[in-house]
């Protein structure tokens, strides 16, 4: 098994960008979900699942760890951390604050997505804690991503779900999934059962497998909202409650260090630590 594509999604809820090689860092990929998007009003987080526009947007990282933000229109805007800006409270869970980037951005999403919200950028990647329910152990660190630093996910298991819908449904697009890693992977679903996997030098371990909202019912080209694959992994990948695809992983770094992943890794499931 190998690596196949490697994801980095620089603002939460944005189109994600294909790269060759992408830093592993304790908390994720570098430059993946340290910008995101808050009710201008409230600071409640707004994600796909409310504003669908926001997937026909991309952010692409500048030196110095800023972005630049476009519409595909010719009107692209650079952005840089706010490290002077005064903290507000936002409503990603056990985030507590985020640092407002601005006026200028948040007039730039709200004419793209008709909404009032503000850009925020997460200063500190050491605060957020990975999620307990999904596995989180103490001293493990998250960005803005919804629960675990890093999504895995198996061409393999899409291919069996694509044969388990029905007769006429066209393939499923992998970037429904919003993964950070994708794999050629061997037998369907056999990740699920992984504690730890290498992929290239680096150790991951598998924290849960992903339990998956209505983000997926998305094309993430035509923005159309349907019914699959919700519809199949209920009939076929449901318990608890709820659907399952793709596993969350948490970098297992020596001293908290930095390490490379590659398209073209070797993918190595590992029974143990």
């Amino acid at each position: 098994m190998q690596v196949t594509r490697v994801r980095v999604h620089p603002v939460k809820s944005f189109a994600g960008n294909d790269v060759r090689s992408a830093v592993v860092e304790p908390w994720g990929l570098t430059a993946d979900r340290r910008w995101g998007i808050v009710d201008a009003a409230s600071g409640a987080v707004v994600t796909a699942r409310e504003r669908n526009g926001l997937l026909a947007l991309h952010a692409e990282p500048m030196a110095g760890g800023g972005v630049l933000l476009d519409d595909g229109r010719g009107d692209p805007l650079q952005v840089d951390p706010p490290v002077d800006a005064a903290p507000i409270p936002v409503g990603f869970t056990r985030q507590g604050t985020a640092l407002p980037v601005g006026e200028e951005a948040d007039e730039w999403l709200a004419a793209r997505i008709g909404a009032g919200v503000r850009l925020v950028w997460q200063p500190d990647p050491t605060v957020r804690t990975v999620n307990p329910s999904h596995g989180g152990l103490p001293g493990e660190r998250v960005t803005l991503a919804d629960v675990a630093p890093v999504l895995l996910t198996s061409e393999a298991s899409l291919a069996q779900l694509d044969a388990w819908t029905d007769e006429g449904t066209p393939p499923l697009d992998m970037l429904r999934f919003r993964p950070n890693i994708v794999i050629d992977g061997d037998v369907p679903f056999a990740e699920d059962a992984w504690p730890f996997v290498d992929l290239g030098d680096v150790r991951f371990r598998v924290t849960a497998i992903c339990d998956r909202c209505a983000m997926t019912l998305i094309d993430p080209v035509t923005l159309a909202r349907g019914v699959e694959p919700i519809r199949t992994l209920a009939k076929r990948r449901r318990w608890d409650g709820t659907t399952w695809f793709g596993i969350l992983l948490v970098p297992q770094l020596d001293g908290g260090g930095r390490a490379l992943v590659r398209v073209g890794d070797p993918v190595r499931p590992v029974p143990s630590a």
